[in-house]
């Protein structure tokens, strides 16, 4: 038997939540195939089976809190024959409530009558079943639907506090805790008279904290914020209050990087599989400016600067507009340029389909963010702490410039313009260095040759 517990997905990760089983008690399972998904405040990961055999116990469910190194759930090996599973195998295992204390019945006048036949035992669908399943529009795991099911509550008015605002089982044991409370005692009834039924009372409409000044509306829709939002809220208001930041930008001349991106985009897009981007050229540049301005490669510590001698270029990468990640391209420095575009492509996808590991978030020293395929101007974007600066490479668009020939002549040409728009810790250093940098990302995009780099 294998025990599955909740790995360590990161130095300082302690904890996550499941967000969802793909698996159910009795199915069949292969070594490396996947068994869920959990979400932590770095990384959503999921966790494979160690082994070949039967899922034969789960322990926790969809929307709890595991710490690491808890048991999630139990697999019987192949190799050991498969043991039949427990009736209650499904049922996650709560921690800390006590076991309900069965109550005595009076005793009572032998009876004649033949014993009833026993109540049949429940189906293996609805003991095994880890499967989610929708009530009145409402995803809700079986522990949860059970409980909804069995105290007559209307899931319309239960808040949800789990991922994504599903409703979890502590969310339905808080209202059924709150309907038991205001029922009236065995003490206030007259001995001897039965007494009437007491009708459950509604359950209690969600409230929502309003901000001061805000009405709010029936029409009004209430939307949880995610893992990923929570967490991006948290770590942006550290920035904030943690870095003076400061924003320095430059216009770009990129017509050098595009007339290449123009003579190889054809080509570059049959061998790589994927376009040619302005991205890899400016990561490109970035690096090369970063060993000229290292105290833009580091990090803050306490009182005193950490100068990274590797450059590992963090990018942000959206998830289909519900929070952002960065994964970090390792080593940049002395990467060519398209080694540097493969390893973007390779990242971004893998953010996009949750198949980064803890180790594809940690070690940045710099960061990129992308804002420009949406056509921004500029940004002004917060510093991935503890690093000290990050570039926002908003749109590039063809404008009117004055371009000067050999002889000093001037003229005006269409060429493609972006704005690179860099916030830094003004802890670190000051805006004469920032300026420094940034002029020098500029000359490098400008009259670096290309062509060669490209081949």
């Amino acid at each position: 038997m294998a025990d599955v517990m909740m790995p360590q997905l990161g130095e300082t990760v302690t904890e996550g939540t499941i967000t969802q089983w793909f698996k159910n008690v009795g199915d069949t399972v292969a070594m490396d195939e996947i068994l869920l998904e959990i979400s932590t405040d770095k990384v959503d990961s999921e966790l494979p089976s160690p082994v070949a055999g039967v899922l034969t116990e789960v322990l926790a469910a969809e929307g709890d809190v595991v710490e690491v190194g808890q048991v999630l759930c139990r697999v019987q090996d192949a190799s050991e024959g498969v043991a039949p599973a427990p009736a209650d195998a499904a049922e996650p295992k709560a921690t800390n409530v006590p076991e309900p204390v069965a109550e005595v019945p009076p005793p009572r006048a032998p009876s004649t009558a033949p014993p009833a036949p026993p109540s049949p035992p429940p189906s293996t669908s609805e003991s095994f079943a880890v499967k989610e399943v929708t009530i009145d529009g409402v995803i809700l795991s079986p522990v949860v639907r059970r409980l909804v099911r069995d105290n007559a509550l209307d899931v319309s008015q239960i808040v949800g506090t789990g991922i994504g605002g599903r409703i979890t089982r502590a969310d339905v044991e808080a209202i059924i805790q709150a309907n038991t409370d205001s029922l009236p005692s065995a003490a206030s009834t007259v001995a001897d008279e039965p007494t009437p039924p007491v009708p459950a009372p509604p359950a209690p409409t969600p409230t929502v904290p309003v901000p001061t000044g805000v009405a709010l509306s029936e029409r009004d829709q209430v939307v949880p914020l995610n893992n990923v939002r929570k967490r991006t809220a948290e770590h942006m208001l550290m920035s904030k209050a943690t870095s003076p930041h400061v924003l320095t930008a430059m216009e770009v001349d990129y017509e050098r990087v595009e007339q290449v991106r123009k003579k190889h985009s054809v080509a570059w897009k049959a061998e790589e599989g994927f376009s040619l981007t302005y991205l890899p050229f400016i990561t490109r540049a970035v690096a090369d400016a970063l060993r000229e301005f290292p105290h833009l490669n580091a990090s803050f510590g306490g009182d005193h600067l950490i100068v990274h001698d590797t450059i590992n270029m963090a990018v942000a990468v959206d998830i289909d507009f519900e929070g952002l990640l960065a994964p970090v391209v390792k080593q940049v420095e002395g990467k060519r340029l398209r080694q540097i575009a493969r390893e973007i492509k390779d990242v971004a996808d893998r953010t996009r389909t949750k198949q980064l590991t803890p180790d594809d978030l940690s070690g940045g020293t710099f960061t990129l963010t992308n804002a420009g395929q949406y056509g921004t101007m500029m940004q002004f974007p917060i510093i991935n702490q503890p690093q000290v600066a990050i570039l926002s490479t908003d749109g590039v668009k063809r404008k009117p410039v004055v371009v000067t020939d050999e002889f000093g002549n001037e003229s005006i040409a269409i060429h493609s313009v972006g704005v690179l728009a860099l916030a830094w810790d003004h802890r670190a250093f000051d805006g004469a260095y920032a300026a420094a940098f940034l002029s020098s990302i500029q000359a490098i995009l400008e009259s670096r040759d290309w062509e060669a780099e490209i081949n």
